[in-house]
């Protein structure tokens, strides 16, 4: 049995999300979006009035005022007043995306990262705030490791000096808010989360987000929803023992997929340096791919062991996509027409159908954003309050 707290947040958060997805309405008219009664629309609208969440929308095409009686005046949701931060943390690059509730994207920026990661993370985040002095409503940070179910400590970042709940204290310390405003989260969750809300994946049921950088992670998004696990710690897929059995990995074993198919391995077979980030460092390897035949059969065999692994994760989740982000993205059919190939070999049955691939839209800021997203979710929910002071 719901509280009456409960209650008022369940309800608030469908008026909420009804503004975001179909736009101004009227009381009259959110209250027949959303199944509510107009006296329970008319109090929530007054308290999103109050806390500043909703103005009175301009729109041409508005309804006429009826005959009689209070013209009825659609609402919007304010924009830029109730701010979700995104920040990532990653090996050569960091990012900060800020959204507001209509889901509006405000800023998006991402940097080289350098030796000082943390450093230029927080130069960025102050900035960031600094240029948007709406109410932040939450602020979370995308990292490429295991991160226990407090979204506040990381457990492990085999690519990353990361350990342990510090990074919470030190975000909050350089926005000047409070740690129980900051959580931590796995990137790839915060990226699969990103591409379902506003990328590749939006309006998929069963979808499967495959990061593309240094390492290699998963984000599991079901409804729109993340699928975290008993501990939090799903996805972790870069780790799974495919392709080459004597490649070196970050995590100090041999024969990770991530040895076989992440960014840096691409490189030390081709010889190539890293350049600025992911997505640069890919466009050149995919410019030497189209003149390069041994550049290409290596680009090739990366596609093979991708959809090797993917074979797997397929037969497991059963996704109806795929979305491959970071440096697949660039490298496109390079990598998708052999990883399909071995996708369709792999299949145990005809009746399975492979998962479409596709290719992420959102570049290096898909952690970032759907880390702003995860912000807000909890509002937008009906897990916590909106802020009316």
């Amino acid at each position: 049995m719901s509280t009456t707290g409960q209650l008022r947040r369940a309800n608030t958060a469908a008026v909420l999300q009804s503004l975001r997805r179909l736009g101004p309405a009227s009381r009259a008219g959110l209250a027949q979006r959303t199944g509510l009664a107009k006296a329970t629309v008319g109090a929530i609208v007054a308290d999103l009035e109050e806390a500043g969440a909703v103005v009175e929308a301009l729109v041409d095409d508005a309804p006429a005022a009826p005959a009689r009686g209070r013209p009825s005046r659609p609402l919007s949701l304010r924009a830029g007043s109730h701010l979700g931060l995104g920040l990532e943390l990653n090996v050569d690059y960091v990012s900060a995306v800020v959204v507001d509730l209509a889901g509006d994207v405000l800023t998006s920026e991402s940097r080289p990262a350098g030796e000082d990661r943390l450093g230029v993370l927080l130069g960025l985040a102050a900035e960031v705030r600094a240029a948007h002095p709406g109410r932040l409503l939450g602020t979370t940070v995308a990292v490429p490791a295991l991160v226990r179910d407090d979204d506040r400590t990381v457990a492990w970042a085999p690519n990353l000096p990361l350990r342990g709940d510090s990074l919470v204290a030190e975000v909050a310390a350089a926005l000047g808010c409070p740690p129980a405003d900051v959580r931590v989260v796995n990137d790839a969750n915060c990226a699969a989360y990103a591409e379902a809300h506003h990328g590749a994946a939006r309006g998929v049921d069963h979808a499967l987000y495959l990061t593309g950088t240094v390492g290699i992670g998963a984000g599991i998004v079901v409804g729109g929803q993340l699928v975290q696990g008993g501990a939090g710690f799903a996805g972790e897929v870069g780790h799974m023992p495919v392709g080459d059995p004597t490649a070196p990995c970050g995590c100090g074993r041999r024969g990770c997929w991530e040895a076989s198919i992440g960014l840096l391995a691409v490189l030390d077979a081709l010889g190539m340096a890293e350049l600025d980030t992911p997505l640069t460092t890919a466009e050149a390897v995919a410019a030497r791919a189209a003149d390069d035949l041994a550049a290409r059969a290596t680009v090739e065999r990366v596609g093979e062991d991708l959809g090797l692994g993917l074979a797997i994760l397929a037969g497991v989740l059963d996704p109806a996509v795929v979305v491959l982000g970071g440096y697949f993205v660039p490298l496109g059919e390079l990598v998708l027409g052999p990883a399909r190939r071995v996708l369709d070999a792999r299949l145990a049955s005809d009746v399975q159908v492979r998962p479409e691939l596709r290719l992420g839209t959102l570049d290096l800021r898909a952690a970032a954003l759907g880390a702003a997203e995860q912000s807000l979710a909890r509002v937008l929910t009906g897990t916590a309050d909106l802020p009316t002071t």
